[in-house]
């Protein structure tokens, strides 16, 4: 669930990313003694590093103005890359039929990992995979990763 924070960033910076571009992620961490603001911007084809210069120029300079951060922190603009978390809904309806990747936080008989077809949220809210043992639904609530797989 993301927090206050990452949901006002999300609101500052939303208006400002528009067609082709689009808004994926805000996510506002801590690593080591560090904390990081990562906002992640993706557009149809690829993103591009000066995509990313322009975005990481404009939105430094809103947040400058509007100080919504009291500490230190490190802003990152990026695309969210090839295997790309999945996490709003919109981003299961974008990825159906893709094939992913899913981690749980606690295991079923033994397994924690399982791949397969996306195929979508359910309406009770768990995300459904075709894998190689049938159709399978994970509660939301139990999934601590599920992205596209990458293949080479």
């Amino acid at each position: 669930m993301a927090s206050k924070l990452e949901l006002l960033i999300e609101g500052i910076v939303s208006d400002m990313i528009t067609d082709p571009f689009e808004l994926v992620d805000v996510e506002y961490v801590k690593e080591g003694s560090l904390k990081y603001l990562r906002i992640y911007i993706d557009k149809q084809g690829k993103m591009s590093l000066d995509d990313c210069q322009h975005f990481s120029h404009l939105i430094s300079e809103k947040l400058d103005e509007l100080d919504p951060i009291e500490e230190n922190y490190m802003l990152e603009i990026s695309s969210p890359g090839l295997d790309r978390h999945l996490k709003k809904e919109k981003d299961f309806i974008r990825e159906k039929g893709k094939e992913v990747e899913l981690k749980l936080f606690k295991a079923i008989d033994g397994v924690k990992e399982f791949e397969g077809t996306l195929v979508g949220l359910s309406e009770d809210n768990e995300i459904e995979v075709q894998t190689s043992k049938g159709l399978m639904k994970f509660p939301r609530k139990n999934v601590a990763v599920i992205r596209l797989m990458i293949k080479i």
